[in-house]
């Protein structure tokens, strides 16, 4: 595996560089960084690719394990999640996507 994080967020292949294990850990340091004072809440959305529950689950609970709350956005383009995180007054928007790729 290679480099994880890049100029345009966190790039793996799911299920193999990008693990359930790490998308767990990648939540929990969210909490971490982001809402270390306070009960935090971060909102998440993702597109439809089939690896896109999976990886929304595993980053789930790592945020909910650190002590936050997850609002599930569903399936949305990138700019509705920013939207609505601001809107929601959120900790943080998060993008599950791999809108780079055709498939």
């Amino acid at each position: 595996m290679g480099r994880l994080f890049g100029t345009d967020g966190i790039r793996g292949i799911a299920n193999a560089d990008l693990s359930t294990e790490r998308a767990d850990a990648i939540g929990r340091a969210a909490v971490r960084v982001l809402a270390p004072l306070r009960r935090g809440r971060f909102a998440v959305g993702r597109d439809p690719r089939i690896s896109g529950d999976l990886l929304e689950a595993a980053l789930t609970a790592g945020i909910c394990s650190a002590g936050a709350d997850v609002l599930h956005l569903g399936v949305l383009p990138t700019p509705a999640v920013a939207y609505l995180a601001r809107i929601l007054e959120v900790h943080a928007g998060i993008v599950i996507s791999a809108s780079h790729n055709p498939v």
